[in-house]
């Protein structure tokens, strides 16, 4: 089996789409003392606070970013031993806050559900907006995302590959290929 890898996205072009999306947050946002990232961990937290730091240079605005780990959350959590979870760190109220949810790939959508979840788990907010750097298709649950950095199909045989500085110590996407 050969592996093939194929860059998508070099650290220009995702640091122009975090600016995009940062962008799009404040557009569709009439109050952004309402509004408060939360991203889903490992990388999702790390998109939500470069993103919220985007908005701030941008209005002058800053906005609160938590990180929430989904860990326990998963449906299929009884199907396989969990990895090391990781703390959830939301030091704000989300009650009655316009909350943006965080999440590197969206694929299956039960990563979002689980992270609603865990969300509601936290207390009532007024509502809850989806952001995701790739959309890749495969949908299994009804989950749309109010912004994307970027439309992605892929195949079932392909994986969306993000890295980013903070982990990975480059940023990064790559579609990898399994032939």
């Amino acid at each position: 089996m050969t592996e093939k890898m194929k860059k998508i996205m070099d650290k220009d072009a995702l640091d122009k789409t975090l600016s995009r999306l940062a962008y799009e947050v404040i557009e569709k946002n009439d109050n952004l003392e309402e509004i408060a990232l939360v991203g889903i961990r490992s990388r999702g937290d790390h998109i939500a606070a470069r993103i919220a730091g985007k908005i701030e240079n941008i209005s002058g605005k800053k906005i609160p970013v938590g990180a929430i780990d989904i860990t326990f959350y998963r449906d299929d959590v009884g199907l396989k031993i969990p990895k090391g979870a990781q703390s959830t760190d939301v030091k704000f109220s989300i009650d009655g806050r316009n909350i943006i949810l965080v999440d590197d790939v969206l694929f299956t959508c039960r990563s979002t559900r689980a992270a609603m979840d865990a969300l509601l788990d936290l207390g009532r907010p007024k509502k809850i907006q989806l952001l995701v750097l790739i959309d890749r298709g495969h949908k299994q649950l009804p989950i749309h995302a109010d912004y994307v950095g970027k439309n992605i199909p892929t195949s079932n045989k392909e994986e969306v590959i993000i890295r980013i500085k903070e982990i990975d110590n480059e940023d990064s996407i790559c579609i990898k290929t399994n032939d």
